[in-house]
């Protein structure tokens, strides 16, 4: 069986460099905080996300504590409220 790294490439520190001044360019510094928080809060919901399947799949009721913990949160209109 063939190993992945000998098929894909490490990306290194320049690649890096070159990949983040493309991102600079193309969505601006002013847009930059607003795209990283989105990105974190994005990040931060996958995590919520699969800590609440893992609850679900254990069968210890975590679903209903995670929906608890969530009320008030979010943008309005977000689970049926106005």
């Amino acid at each position: 069986m063939t190993n992945i790294y000998s098929v894909v490439p490490s990306i290194g520190t320049p690649e890096l460099i070159i990949i983040l001044v493309l991102v600079l360019l193309v969505f601006g510094g002013a847009k930059l905080p607003k795209l990283a928080r989105s990105l974190g809060q994005a990040q931060k919901e996958f995590k919520d996300g699969l800590s609440e399947s893992a609850n679900e799949g254990d069968g210890s009721g975590g679903a209903s504590k995670a929906t608890g913990s969530d009320s008030g949160k979010g943008a309005p209109g977000k689970n049926g409220s106005a």
